[in-house]
């Protein structure tokens, strides 16, 4: 039987390979949490109101929303790829799941295994197209946006849809922690979203760290076809990273739909790709794949979410959001491929 050696594991989220590249890893993850920290401390004493429960509350709560979908993005950008379908998954898990509850009378403990079920079904038929028919992820996905939005609108017959008398479902996710496990609230409480984003957070970094799937994954990113010829099946990983992808989308698409209280099918999770390539890029991924570390996009999805609210803070025209956002991951591409050359350049010397 032909035996094989692998890589050493994986550390920090990074590659795996080299030392150089963990330091490199921790580095993106403690530059985006220092400029976290410049932004907070500028808004905050530009307008004082920033720092108030109230607001708090709100920024850990839509951190916690698209840092779910942004750790999804993190898989597939690890292996290189690229995932357009997130928003119009969100939108078509949205308008399934109030179609599931609110007209077909379904239990929560029914609804969400079944709308898990159909966005793993979708990240599996986007995996499958990309592994097995060789096909580009940006135009597999770029379709999977179109068809989801398009399905999304035919099912809920493109109209608003709510979620009239489910209060205890939105106890449990538009609720804080305090509020749902010790019945107090006040000050500075923990929306549950962000508690959601924490213990997936966790799950994800176990997978990716300490299991030999993360090391593969990884590995796969790095060279997919030293990978393969090293005895891993890559095509699996590959599947493997769009379902979870689709499927933490479908989550955040059902956490969206609660929160905000109503679906609209043409409108719900609109360009929500954006932010989510935006926070995993900001986080310390690498659009050719290989390194991402989870840390690093949450870090990136609060970023995303402190900068949309000092705009507001700050009085700054609500039309340019896009534009912050479009030079923020240009920023990313930007420094990603400093990093990369300086990195190459030191391995260069050293040998």
């Amino acid at each position: 039987m032909r035996t094989w050696k692998f890589p050493a594991k994986p550390q920090c989220g990074c590659s795996g390979f080299d030392w150089l590249e963990t330091v490199d890893a921790m580095k993106k993850i403690l530059g985006i949490f220092g400029l976290l920290v410049v932004v907070i401390t500028i808004t905050a004493l530009w307008n004082p109101r920033f720092m108030i429960p109230f607001n708090v509350k709100n920024t850990l709560r839509w951190t916690g929303l698209f840092g779910i979908i942004s750790i999804g993005a993190m898989f597939v950008i690890v292996t290189g790829g690229i995932d357009l379908s997130i928003g119009s998954v969100v939108g078509l898990a949205g308008v399934l799941f109030s179609r599931l509850l609110v007209e077909q009378g379904l239990s929560p403990w029914l609804a969400v295994p079944c709308i898990l079920a159909v966005t793993a079904l979708i990240g599996l038929a986007h995996g499958l197209l990309i592994t097995k028919l060789k096909l580009q992820p940006f135009v597999v996905t770029l379709c999977g946006l179109m068809i989801c939005r398009s399905a999304a609108r035919y099912l809920g017959s493109d109209s608003t849809h709510g979620f009239a008398g489910l209060a205890g479902l939105k106890k449990w996710i538009k609720g804080s922690f305090f509020e749902n496990f010790f019945e107090t609230a006040g000050g500075y409480d923990i929306p549950m979203a962000f508690v959601y984003l924490i213990a997936i957070a966790i799950v994800a970094s176990i997978f990716l760290n300490l299991t030999v799937w993360g090391r593969y994954l990884y590995a796969l990113g790095n060279n997919e076809e030293a990978t393969r010829l090293s005895g891993v099946r890559t095509d699996r990983i590959v599947i493997l990273a769009y379902v979870v992808c689709a499927v933490l989308a479908g989550f955040g698409g059902m956490m969206f739909a609660v929160d905000v209280g109503s679906v609209q099918p043409s409108t719900h999770g609109n360009f929500y790709e954006l932010y989510a390539i935006a926070a995993a890029v900001l986080g310390g991924c690498s659009l050719r794949g290989g390194e991402g570390a989870v840390l690093g996009v949450i870090f990136g999805a609060a970023m995303l979410r402190v900068l949309y609210n000092a705009i507001n803070m700050l009085k700054i025209p609500t039309e340019l959001e896009l534009t912050v956002i479009g030079f923020v991951i240009l920023a990313g591409v930007i420094a990603d491929e400093l990093i990369k050359r300086r990195a190459a350049s030191r391995q260069l010397r050293a040998t």
